[in-house]
């Protein structure tokens, strides 16, 4: 797909992975729908997008308010056709599913660490998918779809919640791939392994080294691969349905 003067919106745009991406997908010369929740976080992006000569709209948004979703998606539609989503909001709240100390329960992953997370990861892009779904479909010039998973999806320890959202994402691929090719709209998702991000800037050095030794890349990766994956997929239009792990080889 040629991604020059294409609309694509982009959620969790305000940092991080979201912001990478869509500032990769601005140089290609697409105009973004930026997504996020915080405004402060969106103006830095749009500044920096602008700074390189791209085109933007910022949409404050929920991704787990209903209402919010579809709102900020009736706006989207204004601009015009909408042909790429990627949902990239995502959070962690990380805990063991319980913790015991001398045969004494002493705490539990609670249920508002368990929701907050299942409604950000899994209901935000479930939302997300459905209304930016319904805009392709109505235009009815196609278009892709790519979830951020995760390579957690399989199960890691202290991440119950996280790990669920994550395999419940990589699962949305799959069935709306099929659901959703009779509109010549593509689906395809990335599991990202370890990322150098404003998280894992803040761990410890010796928990870093740690990781980097686990890794058979012997590095974290770097924001712009994930970019340069996303439009891959955008490039191949024989891509639909499957997950590509972004992960040096680490395997959870």
């Amino acid at each position: 797909m040629d991604l020059n003067h294409k609309l694509i919106a982009v959620t969790g745009a305000g940092r991080g992975l979201g912001r990478a991406i869509a500032l990769a997908l601005a140089e290609q010369g697409a105009t973004l729908a930026l997504i996020d929740v915080n405004r402060s976080d969106l103006e830095i992006t749009e500044a920096e997008l602008q700074s390189r000569g791209g085109h933007c709209s910022l949409h404050v948004c929920n991704v787990a308010d209903e209402a919010e979703v579809e709102a900020s998606f009736a706006a989207i539609q204004e601009l015009g056709s909408l042909v790429g989503l990627i949902n990239c909001a995502g959070i962690l709240r990380d805990g063991l599913l319980i913790k015991m100390k001398e045969g004494e329960l002493i705490d539990k992953l609670s249920l508002a660490q368990w929701q907050v997370v299942i409604d950000v990861n899994l209901t935000g892009t479930f939302l997300c998918g459905r209304e930016g779904a319904a805009l392709m479909a109505r235009h009815g010039e196609g278009g892709v779809i790519i979830n951020i998973s995760s390579i957690a999806r399989a199960g890691n320890v202290g991440q119950s919640n996280y790990a669920a959202s994550k395999a419940g994402v990589a699962a949305l691929v799959v069935t709306w791939a099929r659901e959703l090719s009779r509109h010549d709209i593509r689906v395809m998702g990335i599991a990202p392994g370890v990322f150098a991000t404003e998280m894992t800037a803040a761990m410890k050095p010796e928990a870093m080294d740690r990781m980097r030794q686990a890794i058979p890349a012997a590095c974290l990766g770097q924001a712009s691969q994930l970019a340069d994956t996303v439009r891959f997929i955008f490039g191949n239009d024989y891509l639909s349905g499957r997950m590509i792990e972004l992960d040096g080889g680490l395997r959870l």
